[in-house]
């Protein structure tokens, strides 16, 4: 499971998910990339989930790589626990996502292997995704 080997502080605030990607927005490594069309968070087991599920078609003869990392952690309090007592302890990490940013990408493979893996990745994910091709310098 993805997770940070250091952090600077245990528990973070939730923060906003508005705006654009501003970094990663475009294909940089690969041919293809699965891009993020909606804001969300995405937990280091679903991008486990989807990086399974992309290699499982990519196999050997294509590589990929994971363009986002869960570095932001999540605290919940126990079930049925009054209010107060500080902030619950750390639960899960997430990954933040903003429109525009691009999550994965492959190369290796043709177009309806890559339509086929990110199709699969997106269905792990809980945001609207789409397959970008790398532009033309």
């Amino acid at each position: 499971m993805l997770e940070p080997k250091k952090i600077k502080y245990r528990r973070h605030h939730r923060g906003n998910r508005r705006g654009m990607a501003s970094r990663g927005s475009h294909v940089a490594f690969g041919t293809y990339g699965l891009k993020a069309l909606e804001p969300g968070w995405i937990t280091a087991r679903q991008i486990e989930a989807s990086r399974i599920v992309i290699s499982r078609i990519v196999r050997k003869v294509g590589k990929m790589w994971i363009r986002i990392f869960p570095d932001k952690p999540i605290t919940t309090k126990p079930a049925e626990t009054r209010m107060g007592k500080g902030k619950g302890s750390l639960d899960h990490w997430v990954s933040v996502v903003k429109p525009g940013r691009i999550l994965f990408e492959i190369e290796g493979v043709d177009i309806d292997m890559a339509e086929e893996a990110f199709r699969n990745a997106g269905h792990k994910l809980p945001i609207k995704t789409k397959l970008v091709e790398r532009r033309p310098i």
